[in-house]
């Protein structure tokens, strides 16, 4: 089911709030190995540390402890330039609120990852494509507000591809839709990620939505258990 070899792995991975009352632990003592083309689903309650982990694995934020690397890169001691350059070059990112600039049309929304490399915004042909794919060229002019839910998150999708990631985060990305819009992102996120030998790794409370995965993970209290 997956490509083989690893690209993204976590080493006794602890994350620590500081709080008003006391230091909060989050995540506890993690590890965890992803390897090329897997399509990887952590469910858990609503407060479980599901969006945390992802955004230490996506060198969003930093863990308290422990070791992450991806593609061979550790990502827990680069300076934040370097973890840009990451970011930038080998992740791409879904949310559930989208994060479309509601100032730029969905075209320069899609484009924005390349206005940070070399030929910035004129790899138009490349946006056209991928807007295609997501059956949105014909809002290639629209602002985001002019867009239905499931646009908006078409769009989304097509923006974390515009760089080739090696790996893909979603982040509850039919948590605002309904349940045709859902299907038809999910299906678009796999036909765009594992079925051409990207990786994704998708955050959902949803069980229908997990068990399309390769595999299933659970976060509760801190610490990942597997789910058959």
């Amino acid at each position: 089911m997956t490509a083989g070899g690893g690209l993204l792995s976590a080493r006794r991975v602890s994350k620590i709030f500081p709080t008003d009352t006391g230091p909060l632990t989050v995540l506890n003592d993690i590890s965890l190995e992803i390897p090329r083309g897997e399509f990887l689903a952590l469910q858990g309650a609503s407060g479980s540390g599901k969006s945390t982990l992802l955004s230490l694995l996506a060198g969003l934020d930093r863990p308290t402890s422990g070791e992450i690397t991806l593609d061979g890169e550790r990502l827990d001691p680069l300076p934040e330039k370097e973890l840009a350059r990451v970011r930038r070059d080998k992740v791409g990112f879904v949310f559930q609120s989208f994060h479309l600039v509601p100032s730029l049309t969905v075209l320069e929304n899609v484009q924005l990852p390349l206005a940070f490399r070399r030929g910035g915004f004129t790899q138009l042909a490349k946006a056209r494509e991928l807007l295609e794919r997501v059956d949105l060229w014909d809002r290639a002019h629209f602002l985001p507000g002019q867009l239905s839910g499931g646009e908006k998150q078409r769009a989304a999708i097509a923006r974390a591809l515009i760089n080739d990631p090696a790996l893909v985060f979603a982040d509850e990305p039919t948590g605002n839709l309904d349940s045709a819009n859902g299907r038809r992102v999910l299906d678009l996120l796999e036909d765009h990620t594992v079925k051409i030998g990207r990786t994704l790794l998708l955050v959902t409370h949803d069980p229908d939505i997990a068990a399309r995965a390769h595999r299933r993970l659970h976060i509760r209290d801190g610490r990942l258990d597997p789910l058959p």
